[in-house]
């Protein structure tokens, strides 16, 4: 790592947002649906009028270490520790954890030139307001607005936060994709889990939303999809209904039966799976979509199940589903994932790398990842570290 002379990328960092990113833009009427509230002492949010432990202390005063979760994620926990055991005190939350200039001191001190910065608490929001589509927009808007008060979009052409989008309404969807190009952004956020609605969920690659994307193919920017509250843990209670104090899923709870039914790879599966199979990238050629922060582990069995199911079907797909896979997806694998694997199924010239600083899962020093990509080609590391997400940040398409 010491002998590399060329900008690093970081495609998932975050911010922890203060209640203003929220409440500054956010018109009186949806105050009432998300409010900070003190609870025996404690400042709690309450989303849609209801008490919400998703994160436990939503003004992040004090959080977990950076990369203090690592030894769990890699599986080295001997003792048997819980996850918060293993996190140890938490810690005074710094400057750089929600102000972008003392963000960019950080980088420079951690060497990384470039990032996306994506919001940490906005992951609460669709899943426990899915029946107030206005309401999530307006959310998202004000955050949005926030960003771009405090950072901007491109900020020194070094930080790009990731603006979140709701596509319920697809027109105020497409809205706030013009105010946000308008803005500078050169990637939008959106949430891999089906698309609420009235009349019940449907997949966001449905014909409905092609004006949606349609402005992301013409503008040339990408999507990511950032790992979030995408509402499967209702898979968990069909098999424990009545066995937890709560019905609300808390992400830092951990339990073996729900770690294993993969409340994280099944979503973006499916997401990616649904992108495929309804036709978007064959409409419209020049989206390109990131997966951050969701893993690989589903990433064979799916291009395994995308292959089998074209052999079986090949009048279904306008074109082959496992190379458009290859074209269109990007991924960002966790630090204890099997990089070189995925470069043999997709291409080291789709992997990303990200580093989920300042969150406790991820890593506490960045570039630790080089050591977890030593057998990679030097040629392919520079393709995960640098150049494909500045591919994707200036547009460019192969």
């Amino acid at each position: 790592m010491s002998t590399v002379s060329y900008p690093i990328f970081d495609a998932d960092r975050h911010f922890y947002e203060p209640p203003e990113a929220f409440l500054r833009h956010l018109p009186k009427k949806f105050h009432s649906q998300f409010q900070y509230v003190q609870v025996n002492g404690r400042t709690k949010l309450a989303v849609g009028g209801v008490l919400s432990d998703y994160i436990p202390n939503p003004t992040f005063e004090v959080v977990a270490a950076p990369g203090s979760h690592e030894a769990w994620y890699r599986a080295n926990n001997p003792q048997g520790l819980t996850l918060r055991e293993m996190a140890g005190k938490p810690i005074p939350s710094a400057e750089a954890f929600h102000d972008g200039e003392a963000h960019l001191k950080v980088m420079d001190q951690q060497n990384i030139h470039g990032a996306l910065i994506i919001p940490t608490l906005a992951s609460v929001i669709e899943a426990r307001l899915d029946k107030q589509p206005e309401t999530i927009a307006a959310l998202f808007h004000a955050l949005n607005q926030w960003f771009k008060d405090e950072v901007g979009f491109a900020y020194k052409n070094r930080l790009y936060p990731v603006p979140m989008i709701h596509l319920a309404d697809v027109d105020q969807a497409v809205k706030e994709l013009d105010f946000l190009l308008e803005s500078g952004a050169r990637v939008v956020g959106i949430r891999p889990a089906p698309v609420p609605g009235l009349r019940g969920s449907r997949s966001m690659g449905f014909r409905e939303f092609d004006p949606f994307w349609g402005r992301i193919n013409e503008a040339r920017i990408f999507v990511a999809m950032h790992v979030s509250d995408s509402g499967y843990d209702q898979i968990a209670r069909w098999w424990t209904a009545g066995a937890r104090d709560s019905d609300e899923w808390r992400p830092f709870e951990k339990e073996p039966f729900g770690e294993i039914l993969d409340w994280m790879g099944r979503p973006i599966s499916d997401s990616l799976a649904a992108l495929i199979c309804h036709g978007v990238f064959d409409r419209f050629p020049d989206v390109r979509v990131a997966s951050l922060e969701n893993g690989s582990a589903w990433l064979e069995p799916l291009l395994k199940r995308i292959a089998s199911n074209y052999r079986k079907m090949p009048k279904s797909f306008r074109q082959d589903p496992v190379e458009a896979f290859r074209r269109h997806i990007f991924i960002s694998p966790f630090y204890e994932d099997p990089v070189e694997r995925i470069g043999e199924l997709i291409g080291y010239d789709r992997i990303l790398f990200g580093s989920d600083w300042p969150h406790p899962e991820g890593l506490g020093t960045p570039l630790d990842f080089f050591q977890d990509i030593h057998g990679v080609k030097p040629e392919d590391t520079r393709k995960i570290m640098s150049s494909n997400l500045h591919g994707l940040l200036t547009g460019a398409r192969d």
